[in-house]
């Protein structure tokens, strides 16, 4: 069973990526539930596009991948970012260097990323875990 099954409805196949942004936006910044987060089912939703959408979820990705709550950031790497890596890894991998190396809060978030998809093709393997290694090594000095 999924620690945070998705519940749908008719309309969500209607809600432009835009919409779900922005009911998440509204909910991340408020604090964590316990039980079914419904903050994590937002997220989830947003999920729904990585592959279609990834501009807008990368948006949504790099101002959430900085929040000083550690459930919200495991939420954006989990549900989008290692998802966005997966299918967009040459166009979203160069901005995951950049803003590792600028924010500390989104190396953390990097770094709670699993590889899939495109992540796993031994050159951007390569590329993933040393980034990873680097963020892993900077954040225990």
């Amino acid at each position: 069973m999924d620690k945070y099954p998705i519940e749908t409805s008719d309309d969500d196949a209607r809600e432009s990526p835009h919409r779900k942004i922005s009911h998440a936006s509204s909910l991340l910044q408020g604090i964590p539930a316990t039980g079914q987060d419904a903050r994590w089912q937002a997220v989830i939703r947003i999920g729904e596009y990585t592959e279609s959408h990834p501009e807008d979820v990368w948006q949504f990705v790099a101002r959430w991948g900085t929040h000083e709550q550690d459930d919200v950031r495991e939420a954006i790497a989990t549900c989008l970012l290692e998802h966005l890596l997966e299918h967009h890894f040459d166009l979203i991998f160069p901005r995951v260097l950049e803003f590792t190396r600028e924010n500390e809060m989104f190396a953390d978030t990097f770094c709670r990323c699993w590889k899939f998809g495109e992540s796993e093709d031994p050159a951007n393997a390569r590329r993933f875990d040393a980034l990873q290694l680097q963020c892993q090594s900077k954040a225990g000095e």
